[in-house]
Protein backbone atom coordinates (compact mmCIF):
# COMPACT_ATOMS: atom_id res chain seq x y z
CA UNK A 1 0.00 0.00 0.00
CA UNK A 2 1.49 3.38 -0.86
CA UNK A 3 2.65 5.55 1.58
CA UNK A 4 -0.38 8.12 0.69
CA UNK A 5 -2.92 6.26 2.99
CA UNK A 6 -0.97 7.58 5.51
CA UNK A 7 -0.34 10.67 4.77
CA UNK A 8 -3.91 11.43 3.69
CA UNK A 9 -5.47 11.95 7.55
CA UNK A 10 -2.68 14.71 7.98
CA UNK A 11 -3.63 16.27 4.52
CA UNK A 12 -7.31 15.83 5.53
CA UNK A 13 -6.20 18.19 8.47
CA UNK A 14 -4.56 21.21 6.50
CA UNK A 15 -7.91 21.36 4.89
CA UNK A 16 -8.73 23.25 8.53
CA UNK A 17 -10.97 22.74 11.66
CA UNK A 18 -14.37 22.15 11.69
CA UNK A 19 -17.68 24.35 12.07
CA UNK A 20 -20.07 23.11 14.16
CA UNK A 21 -23.26 23.14 11.94
CA UNK A 22 -26.14 21.23 11.87
CA UNK A 23 -26.11 19.84 8.25
CA UNK A 24 -26.70 16.80 6.30
CA UNK A 25 -23.34 16.36 4.53
CA UNK A 26 -22.82 13.29 2.58
CA UNK A 27 -24.29 9.46 3.81
CA UNK A 28 -22.69 7.89 1.06
CA UNK A 29 -19.78 8.41 -1.47
CA UNK A 30 -17.75 6.46 -4.15
CA UNK A 31 -14.83 4.37 -3.09
CA UNK A 32 -11.89 3.40 -4.78
CA UNK A 33 -8.34 2.10 -2.99
CA UNK A 34 -5.74 1.42 -6.15
CA UNK A 35 -3.65 -1.09 -3.75
CA UNK A 36 -6.85 -3.04 -3.98
CA UNK A 37 -8.11 -2.97 -7.44
CA UNK A 38 -5.80 -5.82 -8.71
CA UNK A 39 -7.20 -5.76 -12.47
CA UNK A 40 -7.38 -2.36 -13.94
CA UNK A 41 -9.83 -3.88 -16.57
CA UNK A 42 -12.34 -4.52 -13.95
CA UNK A 43 -14.69 -1.84 -11.68
CA UNK A 44 -13.17 -1.93 -8.53
CA UNK A 45 -15.56 1.53 -7.60
CA UNK A 46 -17.84 0.43 -5.54
CA UNK A 47 -20.35 2.93 -2.78
CA UNK A 48 -19.32 3.37 0.24
CA UNK A 49 -21.60 4.16 3.03
CA UNK A 50 -20.42 6.49 5.64
CA UNK A 51 -19.86 6.13 8.89
CA UNK A 52 -21.91 7.85 12.17
CA UNK A 53 -20.58 11.29 13.42
CA UNK A 54 -21.92 13.62 16.19
CA UNK A 55 -24.97 15.68 15.56
CA UNK A 56 -22.80 19.01 14.91
CA UNK A 57 -20.48 17.04 12.25
CA UNK A 58 -20.92 16.02 8.67
CA UNK A 59 -19.45 13.52 6.58
CA UNK A 60 -17.83 14.59 3.15
CA UNK A 61 -17.16 12.51 -0.15
CA UNK A 62 -13.20 13.31 -1.49
CA UNK A 63 -10.78 12.25 -4.42
CA UNK A 64 -6.97 12.25 -3.89
CA UNK A 65 -5.51 11.27 -7.52
CA UNK A 66 -1.94 12.12 -9.47
CA UNK A 67 -1.32 13.87 -12.28
CA UNK A 68 1.91 13.13 -15.00
CA UNK A 69 2.46 16.74 -15.62
CA UNK A 70 4.04 16.08 -18.81
CA UNK A 71 1.28 13.92 -20.47
CA UNK A 72 -2.11 15.83 -18.24
CA UNK A 73 -3.24 12.12 -17.54
CA UNK A 74 -4.43 11.20 -13.67
CA UNK A 75 -4.49 7.96 -12.36
CA UNK A 76 -7.14 7.88 -8.97
CA UNK A 77 -5.51 6.76 -5.44
CA UNK A 78 -8.44 7.11 -2.81
CA UNK A 79 -11.86 7.60 -3.12
CA UNK A 80 -14.42 7.47 -0.08
CA UNK A 81 -15.86 9.39 2.88
CA UNK A 82 -14.30 11.47 5.73
CA UNK A 83 -15.19 13.25 8.90
CA UNK A 84 -16.02 17.45 8.18
CA UNK A 85 -13.74 19.75 7.44
CA UNK A 86 -15.24 23.37 6.40
CA UNK A 87 -13.27 23.48 3.56
CA UNK A 88 -15.79 21.02 1.50
CA UNK A 89 -18.89 22.43 3.36
CA UNK A 90 -21.94 23.59 0.66
CA UNK A 91 -19.47 21.91 -2.25
CA UNK A 92 -22.05 20.17 -4.57
CA UNK A 93 -18.41 19.09 -6.99
CA UNK A 94 -15.11 17.51 -6.04
CA UNK A 95 -13.30 20.60 -7.56
CA UNK A 96 -9.05 21.19 -6.50
CA UNK A 97 -8.38 24.87 -7.06
CA UNK A 98 -5.34 25.42 -5.37
CA UNK A 99 -2.14 26.15 -8.24
CA UNK A 100 0.52 24.89 -5.81
CA UNK A 101 -0.07 20.62 -6.40
CA UNK A 102 2.87 19.30 -8.78
CA UNK A 103 1.49 15.61 -8.63
CA UNK A 104 -0.75 14.59 -6.11
CA UNK A 105 -4.26 16.45 -6.02
CA UNK A 106 -7.15 16.50 -3.38
CA UNK A 107 -10.53 17.70 -3.84
CA UNK A 108 -13.81 16.91 -1.47
CA UNK A 109 -17.42 17.82 -1.79
CA UNK A 110 -20.83 17.96 0.10
CA UNK A 111 -23.60 15.12 -1.10
CA UNK A 112 -24.23 12.01 -2.01
CA UNK A 113 -21.79 10.08 -4.80
CA UNK A 114 -20.28 14.26 -5.58
CA UNK A 115 -17.00 12.55 -5.53
CA UNK A 116 -17.78 10.43 -9.24
CA UNK A 117 -16.32 12.67 -10.58
CA UNK A 118 -13.47 15.39 -9.86
CA UNK A 119 -11.53 18.23 -11.59
CA UNK A 120 -8.14 20.26 -11.24
CA UNK A 121 -9.33 24.23 -12.16
CA UNK A 122 -7.09 26.29 -10.20
CA UNK A 123 -8.33 29.18 -11.84
CA UNK A 124 -11.90 28.97 -11.22
CA UNK A 125 -13.54 31.70 -8.76
CA UNK A 126 -16.19 30.07 -6.38
CA UNK A 127 -19.24 30.15 -7.14
CA UNK A 128 -21.30 32.86 -5.67
CA UNK A 129 -24.23 31.60 -3.93
CA UNK A 130 -26.89 34.30 -4.30
CA UNK A 131 -30.24 31.99 -3.14
CA UNK A 132 -29.31 31.32 0.48
CA UNK A 133 -28.42 34.42 2.51
CA UNK A 134 -26.00 33.56 5.73
CA UNK A 135 -26.06 35.59 8.52
CA UNK A 136 -23.39 33.82 10.66
CA UNK A 137 -20.25 35.80 10.95
CA UNK A 138 -17.79 35.34 8.15
CA UNK A 139 -14.12 35.12 8.40
CA UNK A 140 -12.47 38.30 7.24
CA UNK A 141 -9.32 37.04 4.81
CA UNK A 142 -6.50 37.41 6.14
CA UNK A 143 -3.29 38.00 4.22
CA UNK A 144 -1.05 36.51 6.78
CA UNK A 145 -3.03 33.39 7.27
CA UNK A 146 -2.40 33.59 3.35
CA UNK A 147 1.04 33.69 3.43
CA UNK A 148 1.28 31.20 6.48
CA UNK A 149 -0.52 28.80 3.89
CA UNK A 150 1.90 29.26 1.21
CA UNK A 151 4.54 28.98 3.54
CA UNK A 152 3.03 25.45 4.86
CA UNK A 153 2.75 23.95 1.27
CA UNK A 154 6.56 25.27 0.54
CA UNK A 155 7.67 23.67 3.70
CA UNK A 156 5.92 20.44 3.58
CA UNK A 157 8.19 18.84 1.02
CA UNK A 158 11.36 19.36 3.23
CA UNK A 159 9.61 18.43 6.43
CA UNK A 160 8.25 15.12 4.30
CA UNK A 161 11.32 13.02 6.03
CA UNK A 162 10.71 13.88 9.65
CA UNK A 163 6.32 13.54 8.99
CA UNK A 164 6.58 10.19 7.23
CA UNK A 165 8.18 9.05 10.53
CA UNK A 166 5.59 9.96 12.18
CA UNK A 167 2.85 9.30 10.39
CA UNK A 168 4.31 5.62 10.32
CA UNK A 169 4.15 5.85 14.06
CA UNK A 170 0.76 7.03 14.43
CA UNK A 171 -0.56 4.61 12.21
CA UNK A 172 1.34 1.85 13.27
CA UNK A 173 0.46 2.21 16.96
CA UNK A 174 -3.22 2.63 15.74
CA UNK A 175 -3.50 -0.69 13.95
CA UNK A 176 -2.24 -2.21 16.82
CA UNK A 177 -4.71 -1.00 19.40
CA UNK A 178 -7.92 -1.96 16.92
CA UNK A 179 -6.66 -5.05 16.17
CA UNK A 180 -4.52 -6.68 19.25
CA UNK A 181 -2.02 -7.33 16.77
CA UNK A 182 0.86 -6.09 17.86
CA UNK A 183 4.16 -6.72 16.13
CA UNK A 184 6.34 -8.28 19.11
CA UNK A 185 8.90 -5.82 20.27
CA UNK A 186 12.48 -7.72 20.02
CA UNK A 187 16.03 -6.40 20.08
CA UNK A 188 16.61 -3.76 18.39
CA UNK A 189 18.46 -5.19 14.84
CA UNK A 190 20.09 -3.83 11.76
CA UNK A 191 17.38 -4.24 8.39
CA UNK A 192 18.84 -7.20 6.60
CA UNK A 193 19.93 -6.15 3.72
CA UNK A 194 18.19 -8.11 0.62
CA UNK A 195 20.22 -10.72 -1.79
CA UNK A 196 22.08 -8.49 -4.33
CA UNK A 197 21.53 -10.79 -7.06
CA UNK A 198 17.52 -11.19 -6.62
CA UNK A 199 16.58 -7.37 -7.37
CA UNK A 200 17.77 -8.52 -11.04
CA UNK A 201 15.79 -11.98 -11.17
CA UNK A 202 12.58 -11.31 -13.21
CA UNK A 203 9.63 -12.05 -11.20
CA UNK A 204 6.51 -11.60 -13.06
CA UNK A 205 3.28 -11.35 -10.66
CA UNK A 206 0.66 -13.57 -12.27
CA UNK A 207 -2.61 -13.84 -9.65
CA UNK A 208 -3.52 -12.67 -6.06
CA UNK A 209 -4.19 -16.08 -4.04
CA UNK A 210 -4.59 -14.44 -0.66
CA UNK A 211 -4.40 -12.02 1.72
CA UNK A 212 -4.18 -11.39 5.06
CA UNK A 213 -2.93 -8.87 7.94
CA UNK A 214 0.13 -7.88 6.66
CA UNK A 215 -0.18 -8.18 3.27
CA UNK A 216 -1.36 -9.78 -0.09
CA UNK A 217 0.30 -13.19 -1.38
CA UNK A 218 0.64 -13.52 -5.52
CA UNK A 219 1.56 -16.33 -7.49
CA UNK A 220 4.44 -15.33 -9.62
CA UNK A 221 6.53 -16.39 -12.34
CA UNK A 222 10.40 -16.33 -11.56
CA UNK A 223 12.26 -17.67 -14.60
CA UNK A 224 10.96 -21.06 -15.16
CA UNK A 225 9.95 -21.16 -11.93
CA UNK A 226 6.63 -20.66 -10.20
CA UNK A 227 6.99 -19.07 -6.70
CA UNK A 228 4.71 -17.40 -4.18
CA UNK A 229 5.39 -13.45 -3.25
CA UNK A 230 4.09 -11.67 -0.35
CA UNK A 231 3.95 -7.88 -1.12
CA UNK A 232 4.12 -6.07 2.34
CA UNK A 233 2.71 -2.60 1.96
CA UNK A 234 5.28 0.02 3.37
CA UNK A 235 3.68 0.46 6.55
CA UNK A 236 3.83 -3.27 7.27
CA UNK A 237 7.71 -3.08 6.59
CA UNK A 238 8.80 -4.15 10.27
CA UNK A 239 6.41 -7.47 9.80
CA UNK A 240 8.50 -8.25 6.34
CA UNK A 241 11.63 -7.60 8.35
CA UNK A 242 10.37 -10.15 11.21
CA UNK A 243 9.56 -12.74 8.96
CA UNK A 244 12.59 -12.66 7.05
CA UNK A 245 14.54 -12.46 10.04
CA UNK A 246 12.98 -15.81 10.98
CA UNK A 247 13.75 -17.74 8.15
CA UNK A 248 17.54 -16.54 7.91
CA UNK A 249 17.83 -18.45 11.35
CA UNK A 250 20.16 -21.28 11.71
CA UNK A 251 18.61 -24.85 10.89
CA UNK A 252 15.64 -22.79 9.50
CA UNK A 253 15.90 -24.71 5.98
CA UNK A 254 13.48 -27.92 7.19
CA UNK A 255 10.91 -29.61 5.15
CA UNK A 256 7.97 -28.74 7.04
CA UNK A 257 8.58 -24.87 7.38
CA UNK A 258 8.03 -23.16 4.28
CA UNK A 259 11.05 -22.59 1.94
CA UNK A 260 12.37 -19.65 1.80
CA UNK A 261 14.22 -18.07 -0.77
CA UNK A 262 14.72 -14.40 -0.94
CA UNK A 263 13.77 -10.79 -0.08
CA UNK A 264 13.50 -7.25 -2.44
CA UNK A 265 12.51 -3.94 -2.19
CA UNK A 266 10.15 -2.54 -5.14
CA UNK A 267 9.81 1.20 -6.05
CA UNK A 268 10.89 4.13 -4.06
CA UNK A 269 8.93 6.46 -1.83
CA UNK A 270 5.20 6.51 -1.84
CA UNK A 271 5.05 3.25 -4.24
CA UNK A 272 7.47 1.39 -2.21
CA UNK A 273 6.61 -2.24 -1.34
CA UNK A 274 8.78 -5.21 0.69
CA UNK A 275 8.76 -8.50 -1.21
CA UNK A 276 8.96 -12.07 0.62
CA UNK A 277 9.89 -14.93 -2.02
CA UNK A 278 8.84 -18.10 -0.96
CA UNK A 279 8.15 -21.64 -2.43
CA UNK A 280 3.91 -21.87 -3.97
CA UNK A 281 1.84 -24.57 -3.06
CA UNK A 282 -0.41 -24.61 -5.50
CA UNK A 283 -3.12 -26.58 -2.63
CA UNK A 284 -2.62 -23.24 -0.95
CA UNK A 285 -3.71 -23.18 3.39
CA UNK A 286 -5.50 -25.81 5.16
CA UNK A 287 -8.35 -24.00 5.83
CA UNK A 288 -8.96 -23.15 2.22
CA UNK A 289 -8.43 -26.98 1.41
CA UNK A 290 -10.46 -27.99 4.09
CA UNK A 291 -13.29 -25.47 2.54
CA UNK A 292 -13.55 -27.49 -0.42
CA UNK A 293 -12.15 -31.48 0.09
CA UNK A 294 -12.11 -34.15 2.75
CA UNK A 295 -9.57 -35.67 3.78
CA UNK A 296 -8.98 -39.53 4.19
CA UNK A 297 -7.39 -41.31 7.17
CA UNK A 298 -3.91 -41.74 5.74
CA UNK A 299 -4.12 -37.94 4.34
CA UNK A 300 -5.08 -36.80 7.86
CA UNK A 301 -2.27 -38.45 9.59
CA UNK A 302 0.02 -37.14 7.27
CA UNK A 303 -0.77 -33.65 7.55
CA UNK A 304 -1.18 -33.91 11.30
CA UNK A 305 2.51 -35.31 11.75
CA UNK A 306 4.25 -33.18 9.38
CA UNK A 307 2.08 -29.68 10.94
CA UNK A 308 3.36 -31.39 14.50
CA UNK A 309 6.99 -31.77 13.54
CA UNK A 310 7.00 -28.34 11.65
CA UNK A 311 5.49 -26.74 14.83
CA UNK A 312 8.15 -29.36 16.86
CA UNK A 313 11.32 -27.81 14.83
CA UNK A 314 10.12 -24.26 15.18
CA UNK A 315 9.92 -24.52 19.10
CA UNK A 316 12.94 -26.74 19.13
CA UNK A 317 16.29 -25.02 20.24
CA UNK A 318 19.43 -26.57 18.42
CA UNK A 319 23.06 -25.77 18.98
CA UNK A 320 25.19 -24.77 16.58
CA UNK A 321 26.72 -27.24 14.61
CA UNK A 322 29.82 -27.87 11.93
CA UNK A 323 26.91 -27.19 9.18
CA UNK A 324 25.05 -24.39 10.82
CA UNK A 325 25.17 -22.11 13.57
CA UNK A 326 22.52 -22.31 16.44
CA UNK A 327 18.79 -21.65 16.80
CA UNK A 328 16.87 -20.30 19.32
CA UNK A 329 13.58 -21.38 20.20
CA UNK A 330 10.72 -19.59 18.51
CA UNK A 331 7.14 -19.34 19.25
CA UNK A 332 4.88 -18.38 15.64
CA UNK A 333 1.84 -16.89 18.13
CA UNK A 334 -0.45 -17.09 15.26
CA UNK A 335 -0.81 -21.00 14.81
CA UNK A 336 -4.02 -21.54 12.74
CA UNK A 337 -4.74 -23.68 9.89
CA UNK A 338 -4.67 -20.46 7.33
CA UNK A 339 -0.79 -20.58 8.11
CA UNK A 340 -0.29 -24.01 7.24
CA UNK A 341 0.12 -24.80 3.54
CA UNK A 342 -0.25 -28.18 2.14
CA UNK A 343 2.39 -29.34 -0.74
CA UNK A 344 1.27 -31.54 -3.57
CA UNK A 345 2.01 -34.81 -1.59
CA UNK A 346 -0.74 -33.74 0.93
CA UNK A 347 2.22 -32.92 4.21
CA UNK A 348 2.12 -29.78 5.66
CA UNK A 349 4.76 -27.05 6.11
CA UNK A 350 4.21 -23.62 8.48
CA UNK A 351 4.29 -20.40 7.39
CA UNK A 352 3.86 -16.91 8.33
CA UNK A 353 6.06 -15.36 11.05
CA UNK A 354 5.00 -12.27 11.25
CA UNK A 355 3.82 -12.00 14.50
CA UNK A 356 6.54 -14.71 15.81
CA UNK A 357 8.87 -14.21 18.91
CA UNK A 358 12.60 -15.69 19.20
CA UNK A 359 13.68 -16.71 22.49
CA UNK A 360 17.53 -15.59 23.03
CA UNK A 361 19.02 -17.22 25.30
CA UNK A 362 19.44 -15.48 28.96
CA UNK A 363 17.73 -12.08 27.54
CA UNK A 364 14.09 -11.84 28.69
CA UNK A 365 10.86 -11.52 26.16
CA UNK A 366 11.52 -7.93 26.66
CA UNK A 367 8.42 -5.29 25.95
CA UNK A 368 5.74 -7.50 24.11
CA UNK A 369 2.44 -7.08 23.77
CA UNK A 370 1.21 -10.86 24.64
CA UNK A 371 -2.87 -10.00 23.41
CA UNK A 372 -1.38 -10.65 19.70
CA UNK A 373 -3.04 -13.27 16.76
CA UNK A 374 -6.38 -14.11 15.86
CA UNK A 375 -9.12 -14.08 18.06
CA UNK A 376 -10.85 -16.99 17.19
CA UNK A 377 -7.19 -19.08 18.39
CA UNK A 378 -6.40 -17.19 21.54
CA UNK A 379 -5.76 -19.42 24.07
CA UNK A 380 -7.55 -18.54 27.43
CA UNK A 381 -4.56 -16.83 29.44
CA UNK A 382 -4.30 -14.71 25.97
CA UNK A 383 -7.91 -13.61 26.19
CA UNK A 384 -7.65 -12.90 30.06
CA UNK A 385 -4.48 -11.05 29.31
CA UNK A 386 -2.64 -13.45 32.27
CA UNK A 387 0.36 -14.66 30.20
CA UNK A 388 3.44 -15.69 32.08
CA UNK A 389 6.22 -13.53 29.39
CA UNK A 390 8.43 -16.85 29.58
CA UNK A 391 9.16 -19.18 26.84
CA UNK A 392 7.43 -22.10 27.45
CA UNK A 393 4.49 -20.06 28.30
CA UNK A 394 4.57 -18.60 24.60
CA UNK A 395 5.05 -22.16 23.30
CA UNK A 396 1.80 -23.73 25.36
CA UNK A 397 -0.13 -20.69 23.13
CA UNK A 398 0.89 -22.21 20.20
CA UNK A 399 -0.41 -26.25 21.08
CA UNK A 400 -3.76 -24.48 22.43
CA UNK A 401 -3.96 -23.23 18.51
CA UNK A 402 -2.89 -26.51 17.30
CA UNK A 403 -5.64 -28.59 19.38
CA UNK A 404 -7.58 -26.36 17.29
CA UNK A 405 -6.17 -27.09 13.87
CA UNK A 406 -6.21 -30.74 14.58
CA UNK A 407 -10.29 -30.83 15.42
CA UNK A 408 -10.33 -28.78 12.42
CA UNK A 409 -9.02 -31.80 10.43
CA UNK A 410 -11.55 -34.15 12.52
CA UNK A 411 -14.62 -32.41 11.31
CA UNK A 412 -13.80 -33.29 7.70
CA UNK A 413 -11.91 -36.79 8.09
CA UNK A 414 -13.97 -39.69 5.85
CA UNK A 415 -13.29 -42.16 8.59
CA UNK A 416 -15.91 -41.06 10.92
CA UNK A 417 -18.84 -42.73 11.41
CA UNK A 418 -21.62 -40.74 10.14
CA UNK A 419 -21.93 -37.90 7.27
CA UNK A 420 -19.30 -35.22 6.91
CA UNK A 421 -20.80 -31.85 8.29
CA UNK A 422 -19.44 -28.73 6.40
CA UNK A 423 -16.37 -26.95 7.05
CA UNK A 424 -16.85 -24.48 10.02
CA UNK A 425 -13.77 -22.74 11.87
CA UNK A 426 -13.23 -23.50 15.03
CA UNK A 427 -16.17 -21.66 17.76
CA UNK A 428 -17.80 -20.79 14.63
CA UNK A 429 -21.07 -22.74 15.95
CA UNK A 430 -20.34 -20.55 19.48
CA UNK A 431 -19.55 -17.14 18.35
CA UNK A 432 -20.25 -16.62 14.91
CA UNK A 433 -18.18 -16.28 11.85
CA UNK A 434 -16.88 -12.16 13.58
CA UNK A 435 -16.12 -12.56 16.89
CA UNK A 436 -15.38 -9.93 19.25
CA UNK A 437 -12.72 -9.96 22.23
CA UNK A 438 -15.23 -10.17 24.83
CA UNK A 439 -17.51 -13.00 22.48
CA UNK A 440 -14.20 -15.20 22.76
CA UNK A 441 -13.55 -14.26 26.40
CA UNK A 442 -17.22 -15.16 27.10
CA UNK A 443 -16.98 -18.45 25.55
CA UNK A 444 -13.70 -19.53 25.73
CA UNK A 445 -12.48 -18.20 29.60
CA UNK A 446 -15.76 -18.08 31.11
CA UNK A 447 -17.93 -20.58 30.01
CA UNK A 448 -15.17 -23.08 29.47
CA UNK A 449 -16.45 -23.72 25.77
CA UNK A 450 -14.11 -25.94 23.19
CA UNK A 451 -15.36 -26.87 19.49
CA UNK A 452 -18.09 -29.90 19.68
CA UNK A 453 -16.75 -33.28 19.38
CA UNK A 454 -19.25 -35.43 18.02
CA UNK A 455 -19.73 -38.83 19.29
CA UNK A 456 -19.21 -40.21 15.54
CA UNK A 457 -15.85 -39.16 16.13
CA UNK A 458 -14.86 -41.53 19.37
CA UNK A 459 -16.44 -44.90 17.23
CA UNK A 460 -13.25 -44.66 15.58
CA UNK A 461 -10.40 -46.01 17.71
CA UNK A 462 -7.61 -43.78 15.57
CA UNK A 463 -10.23 -40.69 15.64
CA UNK A 464 -11.01 -41.27 19.46
CA UNK A 465 -7.19 -41.49 20.20
CA UNK A 466 -6.97 -38.20 18.20
CA UNK A 467 -10.01 -36.59 20.35
CA UNK A 468 -7.91 -37.45 23.32
CA UNK A 469 -5.13 -35.41 21.99
CA UNK A 470 -6.49 -32.41 21.12
CA UNK A 471 -8.24 -32.05 24.02
CA UNK A 472 -4.65 -32.44 25.98
CA UNK A 473 -3.90 -29.54 23.70
CA UNK A 474 -6.31 -27.21 24.81
CA UNK A 475 -6.63 -27.82 28.36
CA UNK A 476 -7.63 -24.64 30.38
CA UNK A 477 -4.33 -25.70 32.35
CA UNK A 478 -1.87 -24.20 29.98
CA UNK A 479 1.17 -26.53 31.95
CA UNK A 480 -1.09 -29.74 31.39
CA UNK A 481 -1.01 -29.50 27.25
CA UNK A 482 1.36 -31.70 25.55
CA UNK A 483 4.28 -30.58 23.31
CA UNK A 484 4.35 -30.55 19.71
CA UNK A 485 6.66 -33.22 20.20
CA UNK A 486 4.24 -35.53 21.92
CA UNK A 487 1.83 -34.67 19.72
CA UNK A 488 3.76 -35.29 16.26
CA UNK A 489 4.60 -38.75 18.69
CA UNK A 490 1.25 -39.63 19.38
CA UNK A 491 0.13 -38.99 15.65
CA UNK A 492 2.79 -41.27 13.96
CA UNK A 493 1.60 -43.75 16.46
CA UNK A 494 -1.98 -43.03 15.01
CA UNK A 495 -1.00 -43.68 11.38
CA UNK A 496 -0.44 -47.71 12.76
CA UNK A 497 -3.95 -47.83 13.52
CA UNK A 498 -4.52 -48.45 9.31
CA UNK A 499 -2.27 -52.25 9.86
CA UNK A 500 -4.52 -52.81 12.99
CA UNK A 501 -8.09 -54.57 13.26
CA UNK A 502 -11.01 -52.13 13.64
CA UNK A 503 -11.78 -53.94 16.84
CA UNK A 504 -8.38 -52.41 18.42
CA UNK A 505 -8.83 -49.47 20.73
CA UNK A 506 -5.67 -46.82 20.93
CA UNK A 507 -5.07 -44.62 23.83
CA UNK A 508 -1.99 -43.33 25.27
CA UNK A 509 -1.00 -43.34 29.17
CA UNK A 510 1.04 -40.45 31.03
CA UNK A 511 4.07 -41.31 29.18
CA UNK A 512 3.11 -41.03 26.03
CA UNK A 513 3.40 -44.29 25.11
CA UNK A 514 0.36 -46.56 23.30
CA UNK A 515 -1.55 -48.82 24.84
CA UNK A 516 -3.74 -51.33 22.89
CA UNK A 517 -6.53 -52.92 24.02
CA UNK A 518 -9.65 -55.61 22.20
CA UNK A 519 -13.07 -54.72 22.66
CA UNK A 520 -15.41 -57.62 21.87
CA UNK A 521 -17.36 -57.60 18.73
CA UNK A 522 -20.97 -56.82 18.79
Amino acid sequence: MPLYLMILPYLLGLLGTSSARDVKGSTYCEFYNETTCTDPQQACSRREECGPHDSDKRNHCYVLWERNNVTGQTAIKLKGCFLDSKECYDKPQCIEKSAERKNLFFCCCDGNMCNQNYTWDPTQPPPPNTDIIDKRPQPVPDTDQQVITILMWVCIPMLLPAFLLLSLYWFYRKRKLAYFNEVPTLEPLPLPQPSPNLGLRPIQLLEIKARGRFGAVWKAQLKNDVVAVKVFPIQDKQSWQSEQEIFKLAHMDHEDILRYIGVEKRGDNLQAEFWLITAYHERGSLCDYLKANVVTWPEMCKIAESMARGLMHLHEEIPANKADGYKPAVAHRDFKSKNVLLKADMSACIADFGLALIFHPGKPCGDTHGQVGTRRYMAPEVLEGAINFTRDSFLRIDMYACGLVLWELASRCTTQDGPIGDYRLPFEEEVGLHPTLEDMQESVVVKRERPLILETWRKHPGLLALCDTMEECWDHDAEARLSASCVMERVVTLGKTLHLNSSTVIRMNHNNEALTTKESSM
